[in-house]
């Protein structure tokens, strides 16, 4: 491995652990306001889907800028997504649940961004548990499909924003309108483009 992709990775690495780092520090100085579980929650949970937007980015920013090792940083910024989701996950479990775990169910059942919340830590635990080089050979092509999982993980988490706010939209939407571009630059268009010339055609023809 070259040494500036090296360096670049380490840089990544710390990148990715400096909110944690700021959240453990305004804990232990007390910087977290009236409600330290509810920012502890909340900013868990922003840097999971913000880490996973960012993982969902490297394949289209590679197919225009063409720079094929942007795929090396992308288990690291997965990974770093699951990271926080657990964060946020277990935030919710111990600290906002306060040990009463036999309510979790209920809660999943009952309250529907709780339930795509768990749906997205959900989707995202086969990911990362065959994140390594040796399930990737082991799995083979199953792999591929299998990580496919991730965009169920996005539409979940997007959804869990979504409906978790209950005034103000327009950070949840803003995600929403990221996710829909990343997916949407997964599309191959040029698939759809000569079938859907074929039916323009075929439909100008009956018109004359």
């Amino acid at each position: 491995m070259p040494m500036r992709i090296r360096v670049s990775k380490l840089a990544l690495f710390a990148a990715c652990l400096l909110p944690l780092a700021w959240l453990l520090a305004d804990t232990l100085y007390g910087q977290l306001g009236a409600d330290p579980v509810q920012q502890i929650t909340h900013r868990s949970g922003d840097w999971t889907l913000r880490l996973l937007l960012a993982t969902l980015a490297v394949t289209p920013l590679r197919r225009i800028t063409g720079y094929n090792p942007l795929i090396g940083y992308r288990r690291m910024l997965g990974l770093f997504a699951f990271f926080y989701a657990c964060l946020h996950f277990a935030t919710y479990l111990i600290l906002d649940l306060g040990g009463f775990w036999s309510e979790i169910g209920a809660d999943i059942i009952k309250r529907p961004f709780i339930t795509v919340g768990f749906l997205a830590w959900l989707s995202m635990l086969p990911l990362a548990l065959t994140s390594t080089r040796a399930m990737v050979r082991r799995l083979g092509r199953r792999w591929q499909l299998l990580h496919r999982l991730i965009y169920a993980t996005g539409i979940f988490a997007v959804l869990h924003f979504l409906w978790l706010v209950k005034a103000d939209h327009s950070e949840p939407l803003l995600y929403a309108a990221i996710l829909t571009v990343l997916l949407g630059a997964r599309i191959d268009w040029r698939r759809w483009r000569r079938p859907l010339a074929r039916i323009g055609a075929s439909g100008s023809k009956r018109g004359n």
